[in-house]
């Protein structure tokens, strides 16, 4: 079991996390911002940075959540990528991101798009008690100028509380 923590990223971060979006291959599966996108999205309330380090402190994934002064207490991840994938990060990370979005936050729903054919992500999201609401169709265009269809998935509130009853 990989032991991780979860703590709010700062503006030193984000050369990682630049790293990280411009993995090779990783276009195919995530976004990636500029510096100066990042320097203002990281000061601003409605977005959350995070980073988890491994237990020598090391940088290891990073996610990005937007919306966070959503009224409908909807809360979007908008990016959670890992440095190597494969080994256990995501599905360290994912239930401590979990328990701070509904334990420190009024957040009712938290929702994401992955493109359909991140098998490992739809894995990962669906463990974690994610449900697959639809799919937007040819909606992402991809840096090769293909474009993809992305899954809209979403755990609720209590779905969270019911999977967390008695941990």
């Amino acid at each position: 079991m990989v032991t991780l923590t979860l703590r709010k990223a700062d503006k030193a971060d984000i050369p990682f996390i630049m790293a990280t979006e411009r993995m090779p291959g990783y276009d195919r599966f995530l976004g990636s911002f500029e510096e100066a996108e990042h320097l203002r999205l990281i000061g601003d309330a409605s977005w959350a940075y995070f980073v988890a380090t491994d237990e020598s402190g090391s940088s290891v994934g990073f996610a990005i959540l937007n919306d966070l002064d959503n009224r409908d207490g909807n809360v979007c991840l908008k990016r959670l990528a890992m440095r190597d994938a494969g080994q256990g990060f995501g599905t360290a990370m994912l239930p401590a991101l979990l328990s701070w979005i509904f334990e420190e936050t009024s957040t009712h729903r938290f929702w994401l798009n992955v493109v359909n054919y991140n098998a490992r992500g739809l894995s990962l999201y669906r463990r974690a008690g994610f449900v697959e609401e639809g799919v937007k169709r040819q909606s992402a265009l991809l840096a090769d100028g293909s474009r993809a269809d992305l899954v809209m998935m979403s755990i609720l509130r209590p779905e969270w509380e019911t999977g967390n009853t008695g941990s």
